[in-house]
């Protein structure tokens, strides 16, 4: 299966954790088991031959149906059991999700947990997870949706750069700022719209040409904090500089889009399809709403006290 998956035995020893000729091993001790050849070596890359196809098809089913045997049995005697998989934004991931992660496993021993922490998880296949915590719109509409958290966004500055470069009255004098921008999700990162607060006028959208911008917001962060410009980040990053003073908001009274966080909960499958995707067992689904339910609370809590005013 990890060979399937992985179309080299260098990438399937390390999704396994062993070495690639333990893999090697593993496939020439099963081909001569079965009598039959289940993988083509080319000098690029490996390709399953037809019975190494219908032993992926068959094989995972088969694996499936045993791993949701078990599943059920020990839901049966309230037991939270079964491996879960959850891709997360990096810095939220690391902050909030890990530690949630952490307090989950120890309250539930029969659970193993894979957490993967991405800079662009909107490009992984939705397939591949129990739960995806999401920040921002969303693309794909039709996984399960759980919210977790409210989450604004705010442009703010430090208060070192706003004392030499002024403090922007409207959104039309960022083009005469050092903006920083911070590329994710694909979006258009460059474009800020910016909406009165208690007014039904049309939003002001702004183009800011970046004089910095990077694809890590711990980086974009460290940059407006060492007075380089003025950055676009969610309530959730820079509530405590914002309430420590290291960080002030600018245009206070404009509102840029929401970024709400949710949990994407993927429902399960009925098949297999071809060598990617596991059904989710009612039990491994419980698991999931569960963690998403936690960091719901322990992210509720934080910006409660974090909030600036």
């Amino acid at each position: 299966m990890a060979i399937a998956a992985a179309r080299s035995l260098a990438a399937a020893a390390r999704a396994l954790d062993v070495t690639p000729s333990a893999v090697s091993q593993r496939l020439q001790s099963l081909e001569q088991r079965l009598g039959v050849q289940l993988v083509s070596r080319s000098a690029r890359r490996l390709t399953l031959t037809d019975e190494g196809e219908l032993l992926v098809l068959r094989g995972g089913t088969l694996l499936d149906e045993a791993t949701e045997l078990t599943e059920a049995l020990q839901a049966r005697r309230g037991t939270i059991a079964g491996h879960l998989k959850i891709l997360a934004p990096l810095g939220f991931g690391r902050r909030y999700i890990a530690p949630v992660v952490a307090a989950f496993r120890s309250r539930h021993p029969e659970v193993s947990i894979e957490l993967e922490l991405s800079d662009r998880p909107g490009r992984a296949a939705v397939s591949a997870w129990d739960v995806m915590i999401h920040i921002g719109a969303l693309k794909d509409s039709t996984l399960r949706l759980q919210r977790l958290a409210p989450n604004e966004r705010f442009l703010c500055a430090s208060p070192a750069y706003l004392k030499r470069w002024g403090t922007p009255a409207r959104p039309q004098d960022l083009r005469l700022h050092q903006c920083i921008a911070l590329r994710e999700n694909e979006e258009d990162v460059t474009l800020w719209r910016f909406s009165r607060k208690r007014a039904a006028s049309e939003p002001d959208v702004i183009r800011i040409e970046p004089m910095l911008s990077s694809n890590d917001g711990e980086v974009v962060k460290a940059w407006a904090l060492a007075d380089h410009g003025l950055i676009v980040r969610s309530e959730w990053d820079v509530a405590e500089d914002l309430a420590a003073g290291r960080l002030v908001r600018v245009l206070p009274n404009h509102r840029l889009p929401p970024a709400d966080i949710v949990a994407l909960l993927n429902p399960g499958r009925s098949g297999r399809q071809a060598h990617a995707g596991l059904r989710r067992a009612p039990a491994r689904r419980a698991c999931a709403a569960a963690v998403a339910r936690q960091a719901a609370l322990t992210k509720a809590r934080s910006l409660t006290r974090r909030r600036p005013a």
